[in-house]
């Protein structure tokens, strides 16, 4: 991660190589099972609703030989109703050229900038303040973080994104 590429910008994707997995090859009994070799996982963040074939999509899943139109179609359409936020995907693309991809829950830093309707954070979160959130707003983006978050409770996930409120120049109000 944090790899230039040739051009000396940042690379913003993982690449894993030489992972295998199981994946049931009858699909009637799942008796037997076939190992699929992963070629690459990658890692984007992508528009809902308007990923197209350019960069980063292109430049990123293009060297796999995956196929990009079916992939922008399949998350274009499973997107379609979170228009307006950014959406982290992995995907796992296979030795047949096949692929997978699973979408995370979007950004805190995204949910917080539309919870209080602001175009971005605080440049610098000591000295100034952007927005004042509540909460409830709080507690409802803690709600929709809960799966990718890397807590027990709610309230340790309200934290967690308070955190995020103070880094971005956002005050938490009662």
């Amino acid at each position: 991660m944090g790899e230039k590429s040739k051009s000396g910008r940042n690379v913003n994707f993982i690449m894993h190589f030489a992972y295998t997995t199981k994946l049931p090859s009858d699909l009637a009994g799942g008796k037997n099972m076939a190992e699929k070799k992963i070629k690459a996982v990658v890692k984007l963040q992508l528009p809902a609703g308007k990923a197209t074939a350019g960069p980063p999509v292109g430049s990123s899943l293009g060297p796999q030989g995956i196929n990009i139109p079916a992939f922008t179609k399949d998350f274009n359409e499973k997107t379609a109703s979170q228009e307006g936020l950014t959406i982290p995907v992995i995907v796992t693309i296979y030795q047949d050229r096949s692929f997978e991809f699973i979408m995370k829950t979007p950004p805190a830093a995204v949910l917080i900038k539309k919870a209080i309707s602001i175009p971005k954070g605080a440049d610098n979160s000591i000295k100034n303040i952007v927005g004042k959130i509540t909460k409830e707003q709080i507690k409802s983006i803690a709600e929709i973080k809960m799966p990718d978050l890397n807590a027990d409770s709610i309230e340790s996930a309200m934290k967690i994104i308070e955190g995020t409120c103070r880094s971005m120049g956002v005050t938490v109000t009662d």
